[in-house]
């Protein structure tokens, strides 16, 4: 991954709802419309995060009829991330 793709992952995920999405579909795929309602934001406001996360190439989509569903490209690592994180901002990795 270079530099630019590093910054672009880095930046999609520098926004508190980008992050609430990210939780969410830890959990599973889910259209705009689920995570609408499990976000309580505007269908607007969840597809522009959502374009953000992709242009990030944090999650991946999935057409169905005249739906789309997201879901990350890969969880397992996202996951992985996401505990390491953790991890750095609690100061849980002295010395590593």
């Amino acid at each position: 991954m270079d530099q630019e793709t590093t910054a672009r992952f880095f930046k999609a995920l520098g926004d508190i709802n980008r992050l609430r999405i990210v939780f969410f579909l830890l959990q599973g795929e889910r259209s705009v419309g689920r995570l609408v309602e499990e976000l309580g934001l505007s269908q607007p406001l969840v597809s522009h995060h959502l374009k953000e996360l992709k242009m990030g190439g944090v999650v991946k989509t999935r057409r169905k009829g005249p739906f789309i569903y997201y879901s990350l490209k890969d969880p397992r690592r996202m996951l992985e991330i996401l505990e390491q994180v953790k991890r750095i901002t609690t100061g849980g990795n002295h010395g590593s």
